[in-house]
């Protein structure tokens, strides 16, 4: 029979606390380079668009501004995803910091007041005017705008834009918007409850 290894519980609950806390920095890393690059793209694309001296009456250049817009709806809704699966993996991992806290202050009381932040203090998920809050509103604003101009390029490719297309582009940003933060709040969800 092997003899069983030697294990420090300590250096294994310390560990396993710097591997939770360095997922928590990188989702919030990586939210930052997911909006950065979304926006980015769009800007460079309206900047090419705005850029570009051509004849936007055209039915052909309609039809592509239709497409490339749509597309950047699309990466809208994709980004907006990314933003609520990255918040609510930063959310599990300070829950799973908080249970490591836990542990410790069961077995160490009179280390209790080193920890701020407790399990009753965690952020919710979808705190109001937190910073990974704002970020996906900026891209459900920018991706509802997407979504309007991809509707009027439509219109204005299969005739002239009226007074009832306006409206059409209009009802469309509207429900762009609602549609993708639709999208965030269902995927913002801690799997671990």
């Amino acid at each position: 029979m092997a003899p069983k290894p030697k294990l420090n519980p300590d250096e294994l609950l310390q560990k396993e606390y710097e591997y939770i806390s360095q997922t928590a920095f990188q989702a919030n890393e990586d939210r930052s380079r997911v909006t950065s690059f979304y926006f980015v793209s769009v800007g460079s694309f309206v900047a090419a668009i705005v850029g570009t001296q051509l004849d936007a009456q055209s039915k052909t250049i309609s039809f592509a501004f239709f497409a490339l817009f749509l597309v950047l709806t699309f990466m809208g809704g994709l980004t907006i995803a990314q933003l609520a699966r990255l918040r609510a993996s930063w959310h599990e991992s300070v829950e799973a910091m908080n249970t490591i806290k836990d542990f410790y202050i069961k077995y160490h009381p009179e280390v209790e007041k080193a920890f701020k932040w407790r399990a009753k203090q965690v952020p919710r998920v979808n705190k109001p005017y937190s910073i990974a809050n704002l970020m996906a509103v900026e891209v459900a604003l920018l991706g509802s705008l997407t979504a309007g101009a991809s509707i009027y390029f439509l219109l204005s490719f299969l005739g002239e834009v009226n007074w009832i297309g306006s409206l059409i582009v209009f009802a469309s940003i509207i429900l762009g918007y609602v549609a993708q933060w639709t999208i965030y709040v269902h995927l913002l969800v801690d799997t671990q409850k």
